[in-house]
């Protein structure tokens, strides 16, 4: 699958992939000091991930896309965008627990690795161009997660129409100050007005 929007693509993970994430998780971690700084990149083991990765990727994937890396126009791989599934409290809820019935909603989230790319609205474009693929398929209940020191990620929810719909004070502490979990809902009308 790709996705073409504006100056990204959005693109199926392919072999070629799996040294860049290699290297994004062991030397050029800065980003993870943006998405969950308090994740801990020390357990990450290189052969293991490109023995899983590599059986993976044996598999044609088919159906919806939980995760897709993203290129620039100019062709270099920059990160990737994701989707997992929250409940009615705004809390993760593994694929494989979900009940028949149970409301659940999408969250979506973009990180973009290389530090050339960053401040230039590429991380927008890739969630716009994510979102438009969640609405396609009916997906209108849309979520993504941040955390209150992020500030690059508040505006650029806010910029996509994002609204914030939940709070939790007291979340994580993040280079010794205590932050709080934020949960902004998207307000698809006013999406598709700037992003259709």
């Amino acid at each position: 699958m790709e996705i073409h929007y504006r100056n990204i693509i959005l693109r199926d993970m392919v072999a070629a992939d799996i040294e860049d994430e290699i290297r994004w998780n062991t030397i050029e971690t800065e980003w993870g000091l943006w998405d969950a700084p308090w994740e801990d990149f020390s357990d990450f083991d290189p052969d293991v991930f490109r023995e899983e990765t590599l059986k993976k990727l044996q598999a044609p994937e088919d159906g919806f896309r939980w995760r897709l890396q993203v290129d620039h126009a100019d062709g270099t791989h920059i990160g990737n965008v994701s989707s997992y599934l929250i409940d009615d409290n705004y809390e993760w809820i593994a694929k494989k627990s979900l009940q028949p019935g149970q409301h659940r909603f999408y969250a979506v989230g973009v990180d973009i690795k290389e530090p050339p790319y960053w401040g230039r609205g590429l991380g927008a474009e890739a969630l716009a161009a994510y979102i438009r693929y969640h609405l396609e398929l009916g997906h209108t209940y849309i979520c993504t997660q941040t955390w209150s020191g992020n500030l690059r990620m508040i505006r650029c929810a806010e910029k996509l129409g994002f609204y914030e719909c939940d709070r939790k004070p007291g979340y994580q502490t993040v280079r010794e100050e205590t932050v709080d979990g934020l949960t902004f809902r998207l307000d698809t009308d006013q999406f598709r007005r700037s992003y259709e």
